[in-house]
């Protein structure tokens, strides 16, 4: 391999003895990390592109995107595998592919792709090229798919399992959309009525002498503060929700917000089973591609996430290598994977069906995230209602009931 090719990785190991080691490793891809992690019997605990270097907080740290939409992604996987199947060769295929792309940047790419195998390179060290553009999982179903002939099946597994994943999450954004739309909505009508509407009713009460009652005065003192700083109060609005939105991106902000979602009923199902639909899907894929136990469950962690659920992927990987069962880590954990994810592993192993049986699990747990956001709908709705009823009756109550004081007193 060209020197121009490697990539330097930082990477956390977990020796034999429990130990830890971290070191920077220069590879092609993070596949190949991993694979030679495995030849020294070592295991990733972590894994980040880039070696050495002066250290920089996350918040600062800036994650590039592709500009390459997903769909691109998925389609790009479904019509080279379905070339390939024709009996097109792979830089045939890639030419007619960069043809009809409608994206700069895919066409770009593809034309990348084109060069490197028509120079003799394997197709997935040219994918490993782009690891912005595709993932772990696509680079190692595609290596072994090379290595085994079936190169288009690997590919068609693939946008099966991007699709699927890519349906998931659009059902799941979906179903949050409207009652954050709402609650926004909500905030920004209070404020309004604060500034605009209470100033006009409090200088009436005062012009007329009323005697108001505590919440009315506090609602009033409210809006005073908030009348006098406009600016402020939309500019704290704007700073929690863009500090809101930075807090769930980093590491613990993630993991905070993850452990109160378990804790609420449906929506804890909800992410219990969308996890557990994810991790079966890609470790089923990379099994049936015919990628090698550890690495299909090192790969399975990365796409799962840096998470209470990553980790116990990465768990079930070290039990593995020990020489337990895949199930047994799962089994242990009930409270993130349902019962029913580690049995039916467990039942995959005793008949020989391990990819096959994943396959089956995440189909059922697709199934159920599926309704289920349904369900969270129709739940969120009257809870919604509700909401605006407490918010509405409490205004009207402390606005309204000096107004009937001074009409008694007429």
């Amino acid at each position: 391999m060209l020197e121009f090719l490697q990539m330097k990785f930082t990477v956390t190991l977990k020796k034999e003895d429990g130990a830890e080691e971290k070191r920077v490793v220069e590879a092609t891809s993070r596949f190949d990390v991993y694979a030679q992690m495995e030849k020294e019997a070592l295991t990733v605990v972590s894994l980040t592109e880039g070696g050495g270097g002066l250290g920089m907080p996350s918040w600062l740290n800036i994650k590039l995107t592709s500009g390459i939409k997903t769909e691109e992604r998925i389609t790009f996987a479904k019509n080279l595998s379905a070339m390939l199947g024709a009996g097109l060769t792979l830089s045939r295929a890639l030419s007619v592919i960069e043809r009809q792309a409608g994206g700069k940047g895919l066409k770009e790419i593809v034309t990348t792709l084109e060069a490197r195998v028509k120079k003799g390179d394997a197709f997935h060290e040219a994918l490993a090229e782009h690891p912005k553009v595709f993932s772990p999982l696509f680079i190692a179903m595609t290596k072994a798919g090379e290595e085994s002939g079936t190169l288009a099946d690997a590919l068609k597994v693939v946008a099966r399992q991007m699709d699927r994943a890519f349906t998931l999450q659009k059902k799941i954004k979906g179903a949050m959309i409207y009652p954050c739309i709402i609650l926004f909505a909500i905030v920004v009508i209070g404020i309004l009525m604060m500034i605009y509407v209470v100033p006009t009713l409090a200088a009436t009460f005062k012009d007329l002498g009323a005697k108001l009652p505590q919440a009315t005065q506090t609602v009033i003192a409210i809006s005073d503060f908030m009348s006098s700083h406009v600016l402020i109060v939309f500019g704290m609005l704007i700073g929690f929700t863009a500090g809101f939105m930075w807090f769930s991106k980093t590491k613990f902000g993630s993991n905070a917000i993850l452990a109160v979602a378990l804790r609420i009923p449906v929506i804890g199902t909800l992410v219990r089973e969308t996890f557990s639909a994810r991790a079966a899907r890609a470790l089923s894929s990379l099994l049936a591609s015919g990628v090698e136990m550890l690495s299909a469950i090192a790969i399975t962690e990365e796409i799962v996430g840096d998470n209470r659920f990553g980790k116990v992927v990465g768990e079930s990987g070290a039990r593995v290598k020990k020489g337990d069962a895949l199930s047994a880590a799962y089994i242990e954990h009930p409270k993130l994977y349902p019962v029913f994810f580690g049995e039916m592993i467990a039942v995959g192993e005793e008949t020989g069906q391990v990819s096959g049986m994943l396959s089956q699990v995440a189909e059922y747990y697709e199934n159920d995230v599926e309704e289920g956001t349904k369900d969270l709908s129709t739940i969120i709705e009257p809870m919604l209602m509700l909401f605006i009823g407490a918010f509405v009756g409490v205004f009207a109550i402390s606005m309204i009931s000096p107004i009937y004081s001074l009409s008694s007193q007429i």
